[in-house]
């Protein structure tokens, strides 16, 4: 057993990982969650919106459930979960899983908690931007921002090197305790941010919404 991996899918569904084309993924790299022998208990439709259901989890490859979330299955075996395959950043033809960045910043001690979005850039077309939350003692200057970044550079790989980083006393959670990107994402670049019935923590999405505001 190995931190944040487990060792075997659940007997008889077929868990695999693909790629876009719905080929296979080699051991190591990563893809896309699916399922090729549906279990019982799977659920057949969205009460009220079949056709949503069908798009969102058989469209992707025909006859095969798509789960929704990035996977990479390591030589030896074990499973990692990356995050939704939803929330993929995909920088200059690379794409990554938000928890890969943010696990390097959380990493160094300075970090408690972090989202990692995609934001509108110019020169890149899509750049990554962090929205983190200082450890206790930690003064959150410019020399920690700059200390990051190059961490997640060499982490991670230069392409995902955030263009910024800021700090906000807390991100918006579920009620499982589960970072809410979309609304992270939305709150920085003034979307609207949809449905916001299970987050736990409203009072979080102002102060994001704040950063823009001292950027203009």
């Amino acid at each position: 057993i190995k931190p944040g991996g487990f060792s075997a899918e659940a007997l008889g569904v077929g868990a695999k990982v693909l790629r876009e084309d719905g080929s296979e993924a080699a051991p190591g790299e990563v893809g896309e969650l699916v399922v090729t022998q549906p279990p019982l208990g799977l659920t057949p439709a969205i009460w009220g919106d079949r056709e949503r259901y069908l798009e969102t989890y058989w469209s992707t490859y025909p006859g095969i459930w798509r789960h929704g979330d990035w996977v990479r299955r390591d030589p030896d075996g074990t499973w990692y979960i990356l995050g939704r395959s939803d929330d993929t950043l995909n920088i200059a033809g690379k794409r990554i899983g938000p928890p890969e960045i943010e696990a390097a910043l959380t990493g160094t001690g300075e970090v408690v908690d972090a989202a990692a979005i995609a934001a509108p850039d110019d020169i890149k077309g899509v750049a990554v931007v962090c929205i983190c939350v200082a450890a206790p003692g930690v003064s959150p200057d410019a020399t920690l921002v700059e200390r990051l970044k190059d961490r997640v550079g060499e982490v991670v790989s230069k392409p995902f090197r955030p263009r910024e980083i800021h700090f906000v006393e807390a991100l918006p959670k579920t009620r499982t305790m589960k970072t809410m990107r979309r609304i992270v994402r939305a709150a920085f670049l003034g979307e609207n941010p949809g449905d916001l019935s299970s987050i736990s923590n409203p009072k979080t999405i102002q102060p994001i919404a704040d950063l823009r505001k001292d950027k203009t």
